[in-house]
């Protein structure tokens, strides 16, 4: 078999380096995983190295297995006894072969997060730590953090005794593992690590042993993980590492893009390749790649092209609300399949979790299968489940079920043996668990308590006001708000999932004639129990975009292109936030073969009031001949109130019009202001119209300003134009 049969120029050059070290720039969809696997192939075959004198690393198991099976059809070697894995696997691998040096017992024993969670909770009941100044979870990151930035508890600085307190339970956690024989996942690399390091006999063995180093992913290598590497290669030993520093989106991880200047530095690396050229998309699609990234800073830099046509332009879509985008979207989608694309070669891709509810119910209401893909279902998730509990319950308080669900959560001490004595109480008397609480006293009572004044309290209330008061008043918006550490981005999500829920009973409460709560309880379960397509069925994908990585699709929609959330108005208080989040639409876009979808809408629902926006900055920096704009023919629907809250819904005809890249800024006749209209201002820049006052000129507009906020301005001299 020729190994280098079939690879482009800058491909056969990667695999036949010499045995220096080398950075492999490998763009999407470049064949970086052929690359890898045929160095190591052409390493063996060429007799540079022995099977058992490689070590390849890579971040999933999959990536792994699929780099053995590849291996195994190249070559007719036996692949077992390989050191091929992630970073993970193989360092349990060393600890488990060197197990006394580790100081570990021969079988010792691995915790996943749950098991390490729970003896953190042991430990600090135990210590008499006080798990509501302290929440166990948070101690849980505080611990796995510090390891991961390679740091014992002795080596955390404390600077007030807070972090002392927490510092002691690392260390009183660290000596319970070792007594108990057990590692967590962040220990497996950190023993290793230390075990290497000052062992220099084992050490200068396994430098001996592995000669060629050879990493996959490397832009999204942690600091622990780099020096772990570094300490392997030693001065003499190849490192290939293989990676894109446009594709680092996991910084939130720990992952440091840094590391591949690092390793140019650190290894005087000469040999840096580039892998160019595309075998995925379209011209016109890798173009806007292209564009778009180029504005990055400290970019390596590298620029993707193809041997195939430029193809179609990006279709370019702007909704009057987020509902007209999900309806459009899906419109497209049943034109798509009626041409004779499957809904498995369509992916839906969105920034944050909390979009995929409009995009679901359009999808539900349609009869289209779909799949969320890394995720649960919006009404499956675990704060919108806690959320329906609590309803559940006020709704009907002999749902055993809900009652359960949430009577310690938020904690709110009533621990297992109490819950275990409230249902044998309920046994012996023929009851529902809430009759046993109404008796039990204590915490419980306090419980039934706070059920009874939400139930009290929303009597009156329309449906989104009901679901607002029960997340302010049940605690549990404070306890997502309250997460720290790596904790703190996932209950980000989940707080935006809430607001979500809000809008989804904002919306049923317009679509609907029975606006109860019983209703919208229905079609909360209706919409969460069926519509999850089966693994072999022709479904459509919806991920976010960070699950996107790696997979590729015919056609892609990227949803909800607007300033604040795509780009996430997070990354504006995170040095290099808007770059990542850059690198973020460069994986967005590159994820398409053939068409490319992109859509914004003026207005969004949030916390069940419209908010107007801005369309996304990424946007703006496509070139415009790569863009076809579909501008939909609406009309604004009855306005319906509640509360002091409103909004309003539009409908488009499908027979929409093609129309060119928006038109320069223009005065406005009469100075006619609409809400939700694009301005521009001199000396304020760009903004989004809010509101109105009076008419012609001698009324005035309030404008959100993208750089200088809210502001009113007098029409007669405000000197606007629209956008």
């Amino acid at each position: 078999m020729n190994l280098l049969q079939g690879l482009n120029p800058e491909q056969r050059a990667a695999v036949e380096l010499p045995a220096r070290s080398a950075l492999i720039l490998a763009g999407a969809g470049s064949g970086k995983t052929r690359v890898l696997t045929t160095r190591i192939a052409y390493l063996i075959s060429t007799g540079q190295v022995s099977p058992h004198g490689i070590l390849a690393v890579t971040f999933t198991n999959k990536a792994a297995k699929e780099m053995v099976t590849r291996l195994s059809a190249m070559l007719p070697i036996n692949t077992r006894g390989m050191w091929i894995g992630t970073f993970h696997g193989l360092c349990n691998r060393l600890l488990r072969a060197h197990y006394r040096e580790a100081n570990l017992p021969q079988t010792f024993q691995i915790l996943d997060s749950g098991d390490q969670l729970s003896a953190i909770k042991r430990l600090m009941k135990a210590m008499n730590v006080d798990d509501e100044k302290y929440p166990p979870r948070e101690m849980q990151n505080f611990i796995s953090g510090s390891k991961e930035q390679g740091l014992r508890a002795s080596e955390v600085e404390a600077y007030d005794p807070y972090t002392r307190r927490k510092v002691e339970v690392f260390a009183e956690y660290d000596a319970q593992c070792q007594r108990e024989g057990v590692v967590d996942f962040s220990e497996l690399l950190l023993r290793c690590y230390e075990l290497l390091s000052r062992n220099q006999q084992l050490r200068e063995h396994y430098q001996e042993r592995f000669k060629h180093i050879l990493v996959d992913e490397f832009q999204d290598t942690n600091p622990l993980q780099y020096r772990w590497l570094k300490l392997l290669a030693g001065r003499n030993n190849a490192l290939f590492a293989v990676g894109d520093d446009d594709q680092s989106i996991y910084a939130f991880r720990g992952a440091n893009v840094g590391n591949m200047q690092e390793l140019l530095r650190d290894f005087h690396v000469e040999n840096v390749i580039k892998l160019e050229q595309n075998y995925r998309s379209h011209g016109n699609i890798l173009d806007a790649a292209n564009a778009l990234i180029s504005n990055n800073r400290n970019r390596l830099g590298k620029n993707l092209w193809t041997s195939e046509s430029g193809g179609e332009q990006l279709r370019v879509y702007e909704a009057a609300t987020d509902v007209d985008e999900a309806k459009f979207i899906v419109e497209e989608i049943q034109q798509l399949k009626r041409e004779g694309v499957n809904l498995t070669e369509m992916a839906l891709l969105y920034r944050s979790n909390a979009q995929s509810r409009v995009l679901e119910h359009a999808l539900v209401s349609a009869g289209l299968s779909y799949r969320v893909y890394g995720g649960l279902r919006f009404f499956e998730r675990q704060e919108i489940k806690h959320t329906l509990a609590y309803l559940r319950l006020m709704e009907n308080t002999d749902d055993d079920n809900a009652l359960l669900r949430i009577i310690n959560f938020p904690t709110r001490g009533i621990g297992a043996r109490s819950i275990e004595q409230l249902q044998e109480a309920a046994k012996m008397n023929l009851t529902t668990l809430w009759d046993a609480a109404a008796r039990a006293g204590g915490k419980v009572t306090a419980f039934v308590g706070l059920i009874e004044s939400l139930r009290s309290a929303t009597k009156d209330l329309p449906l989104p006001e009901i679901m607002d008061h029960v997340l302010q008043h049940s605690g549990l918006v404070d306890h997502y708000k309250n997460e720290t550490g790596a904790k703190k981005r996932e209950a980000e999500e989940r707080l935006e999932n809430l607001n979500e829920l809000i809008n989804a009973a904002t919306l049923f409460v317009h679509e609907n004639e029975d606006d109860s709560l019983t209703a919208f309880l229905t079609h909360a379960s209706l919409e969460s129990g069926e519509h999850q397509a089966g693994d072999s069925e022709d479904a459509l994908h919806l991920m976010t975009v960070h699950a996107a990585k790696g997979l590729e699709f015919h056609t892609v929609f990227i949803t909800g292109l607007e300033e604040g959330l795509f780009p996430h108005q997070n990354s504006q208080n995170v040095d290099g936030g808007l770059d990542e989040e850059r690198r973020l639409m460069y994986v967005a876009i590159t994820r398409a073969r053939r068409r490319l979808y992109l859509t914004f809408a003026q207005s969004r629902m949030l916390h069940g009031q419209t908010n107007y926006s801005m369309v996304s900055s990424f946007l703006r920096e496509l070139p415009e001949e790569l863009m076809h704009w579909i501008t939909p023919r609406f009309t604004a629907a009855p306005r319906k109130t509640f509360g002091n809250s409103s909004y309003e819904t539009h409908s488009y005809n499908a027979a929409f019009a093609a129309s060119p890249i928006p038109p320069k800024p223009q005065p406005a006749p009469d100075a006619v202001w609409r809400i939700g209209q694009r301005v521009f201002h001199q000396k304020f820049g760009e903004g989004v119209v809010t509101d109105t006052e009076g008419g012609g000129n001698q009324g005035r507009v309030q404008v959100n300003f993208k750089r200088a906020g809210s502001k009113w301005l007098a029409l007669e001299y405000a000197k606007l134009e629209a956008i």
